[in-house]
């Protein structure tokens, strides 16, 4: 009998760490300058969207997040978002157009260990022109100044990233890029690895004055399946604030993450 309880210990021994491992991967997760690479595939529904709310977007951010070690006290974090759009009905009589979006490349020097309980991250953002449809992308090459900074504590992170790109070539014919990014965000990650996230990602357009303020609560799941590990994020958008020709009301957002922990 006494085998049998030793058994059944360690195997709830074997859980909980199983679950805590879960639990402390949902935790870098949540954190963007994390030593741990990450591959999110976030899906945008939108409608609403044009001048006569009448459009629909579909938008595919790939997101690969590539740590790398600089040195035992510096990390250089690599954030890549790559779009690709379909949308339809956006503008009177424009046809349905699909493709890929503009590129936006972050790098963010940070220290290996949180300083005083705080995770902090600084370097350039770019923006590439990679658009395959004039509709699709802004025909401009931008560059400027991105942070992070955020603390975790229990189950907790919060923090902001925020950046700001002025563009400094591209078609002349093309409106001038001048637009700062704001992320602020508050996750509590559960011991099960339930993670719940509110945030907005608000962008301001200086040349014409307007916000963009999709507000947005996320679910998480972070489970494995064989020895690939994996998460799921999903919820609603509600748009706060919109340009004129943006999306209004509600979107959706579906996150599918491969994770590859060292």
């Amino acid at each position: 009998m006494w085998k049998g309880a030793l058994g059944l210990l360690l195997l709830l021994n074997m859980s909980l760490a199983n679950a805590q491992s879960g639990a402390d991967l949902a935790k870098k997760l949540a954190n963007p300058v994390s030593s741990l690479i990450s591959v999110p595939f976030q899906n945008n529904f939108d409608r609403d969207v044009g001048p006569l709310d009448q459009g629909h977007r579909y938008t595919l951010n790939i997101q690969p997040v590539i740590p790398i070690s600089l040195n035992d006290k510096w990390n250089l974090i690599s954030r890549t978002i790559v779009p690709v759009i379909n949308q339809e009905d956006v503008f009177p009589q424009a046809p349905e157009k699909t493709g890929l979006g503009d590129t936006t490349q972050s790098l963010f020097f940070s220290p290996a260990e949180p300083v005083n309980g705080i995770t902090w991250g600084v370097g350039p953002v770019f923006l590439f022109p990679t658009a395959t449809e004039d509709e699709l992308g802004t025909e401009k090459w931008g560059a400027g100044p991105t942070a992070v900074v955020l603390k975790q504590t229990g189950g907790w992170t919060y923090g902001a990233l925020v950046n700001h790109i002025w563009s400094y070539g591209g078609n002349r014919n093309r409106a001038d890029i001048n637009s700062t990014f704001l992320q602020p965000f508050a996750a509590y990650t559960t011991p099960s690895a339930w993670t719940y996230t509110l945030q907005t990602e608000s962008t301001y357009d200086w040349e014409s004055e307007q916000w963009n303020v999709p507000v947005a609560f996320l679910v998480a799941k972070l489970f494995k399946v064989g020895q690939q590990t994996y998460q799921i994020q999903a919820g609603p958008r509600y748009y706060a604030e919109s340009p004129d020709g943006g999306a209004h009301n509600m979107g959706f957002r579906f996150n599918f993450i491969l994770l590859f922990p060292k």
